[in-house]
């Protein structure tokens, strides 16, 4: 086997991509990338009774969309390909036949209403039916029949499958990087089927071959495999081969109940489970996720760093990940944490780049000809408005009305804010803003507050009205900053329209 550091992520190509095995692709990145080795993207497309058409190329838009670059894969042939498992079918009979000459594995011959019998009636005797050390010298296979009996039986193309030959009262000890030592009875384990008449193996068979083929130091996977470490480390000793090291990954937890994060946990409380939209699932880049965000709450779902730092950069999370610091135990998932890593992700760029993702957003509201859909106007609404915001879509709400002059204004804000004598306050305010030359912020703030001094008026009279007309609402950043950006022309127009309205 290698001495360099290879790992694979190994998807079936039966969907959409879960963010959990997103996190199991990621995991295997920064290991290999830690460790100075190559990311192996394999497709395990043996079961095309459940391929579902443009999975595959889900997976690989999913991954390069968060960053996960594979080294080798489909698209990025290297010497192991090819790197889809329907493409390498052609191997695999020769190693399940060298399992059979090895004494390691044996042919079955058993029907499906045959099998189906025996399951039935251990069912009514209150038991299990498991095939393996216990009865298979009483089913229908080539330990219990003569060698004459299964050479006809193969010449006559009857239906088979190639089964493991699990061995009997032996105790197995299994390593785990993250679990550590495991140790199995193999009495409890059955003769799972390796390889099916129609030339097709299955996934444990194909899974094995595989990664010893392509040179495979870890396999890194999710929780729910750990049951078949057993069989799988029995297949590498069976082969006289050296096994790679193992580490399964915790589950991703629901984020109230028991039991894994699935599609309807997502649907109920209205949060993506996939990267990107799959059929009417929204995923979290269309939701408005940084790619960067999506991988930094990621990291933090089953492995801690040691210290308090959750905000990562990728080359970051490489430099700190270990596998022996990720937890053993499920991690739940938490929808408002995703949202607060988004956040955190949104304040840190620059005005200039969220302007130029929400520069579209504007365009779909308001034709380009609009006076404040320029670069430059943009990217100062973006600085006054983004610490309010967690996706760059947020902003529009947050900024609609420098676009689009109110025509109502909230109830509840028109009677608390417009009062007697309000009328004639802004009707003196527009005379003071009229006379105005220089409109910046700081000037305009200056002259009408020393007008409101000079004329023995509370700011409170004056400056909340002045929001709720120009605004429509009780929301904004600083008043004389919305003028400012509005123009002259603009503020008067809207304080005389709500004089109009109100009065």
């Amino acid at each position: 086997m290698s001495s360099k550091v290879r790992v694979r992520f190994a998807p079936s190509p039966t969907g959409p991509l879960h963010i959990g095995g997103v996190r199991t692709a990621l995991f295997n990145y920064l290991f290999a990338k830690k460790n100075g080795g190559e990311f192996i993207l394999r497709i395990e497309d043996t079961d095309q009774n459940r391929y579902v058409e443009g999975a595959e190329q889900y997976i690989i838009d999913s991954l390069n969309w968060c960053g996960i670059g594979f080294d080798e894969g489909p698209g990025k042939e290297g010497k192991f390909g090819p790197y889809r498992q329907s493409e390498r079918k052609h191997l695999y009979k020769k190693y399940a036949d060298d399992l059979i000459e090895s004494g390691n594995a044996y042919y079955a011959f058993d029907s499906a209403e045959s099998l189906d019998e025996h399951r039935k009636q251990h069912e009514a005797e209150g038991k299990t039916f498991i095939y393996n050390w216990h009865n298979r010298l009483k089913l229908n296979n080539s330990l219990s029949l003569t060698k004459e009996e299964v050479d006809a039986k193969l010449a006559a193309n009857e239906a088979f499958v190639i089964r493991f030959k699990s061995p009997e009262n032996q105790k197995l000890e299994l390593k785990d990087i993250i679990r550590g030592t495991i140790n199995i009875d193999t009495n409890v384990l059955d003769d799972k089927v390796l390889f099916k008449s129609d030339g097709m193996p299955t996934y444990h068979l194909a899974n094995i071959v595989d990664d010893h083929l392509m040179e495979i130091t870890h396999v890194i996977r999710g929780e729910e495999w750990l049951p078949s470490l057993a069989l799988h480390k029995q297949l590498y000793d069976a082969f006289g081969w050296q096994a790679p090291e193992f580490a399964h990954l915790p589950l991703i937890m629901k984020p109230v109940g028991k039991g894994k994060l699935s599609k309807r946990d997502g649907e109920k409380l209205g949060f993506p489970v996939f990267p990107l939209s799959w059929n009417e699932s929204v995923g979290y880049k269309e939701e408005g996720y940084f790619p960067e965000a999506v991988v930094n709450f990621l990291a933090l779902l089953g492995w801690n760093p040691g210290t308090e730092q959750e905000l990562f950069s990728l080359e970051e999370l490489i430099k700190e990940f270990s596998l022996e610091r990720v937890n053993k135990s499920g991690a739940r998932f938490d929808p408002d944490k995703t949202k607060w890593y988004n956040t955190q992700y949104l304040q840190a760029k620059s005005n200039a780049e969220i302007a130029s993702l929400f520069m579209p957003v504007v365009l779909s509201h308001v034709k380009e000809s609009h006076k404040l859909a320029t670069t430059e106007t943009v990217e100062r609404l973006v600085g006054l408005l983004k610490e309010r915001a967690t996706f760059v879509h947020d902003i529009w709400d947050l900024a609609d009305y420098f676009y689009i002059a109110p025509t109502s204004y909230a109830e509840k804000a028109v009677k608390k804010q417009w009062k007697e004598g309000t009328k004639d306050i802004l009707d003196q305010l527009v005379s003071i803003l009229d006379s105005i030359t220089d409109f910046s912020s700081t000037n305009t703030e200056t002259i009408v507050k020393q007008w409101i001094t000079d004329k023995e008026l509370s700011f409170g009279k004056v400056m909340p009205p002045f929001r709720l007309v120009l605004v429509g609402d009780m929301k904004g950043p600083h008043v004389f900053d919305i003028i400012e950006i509005l123009g002259k022309e603009e503020t008067i127009t809207r304080i005389k329209t709500a004089i109009e309205r109100l009065a």
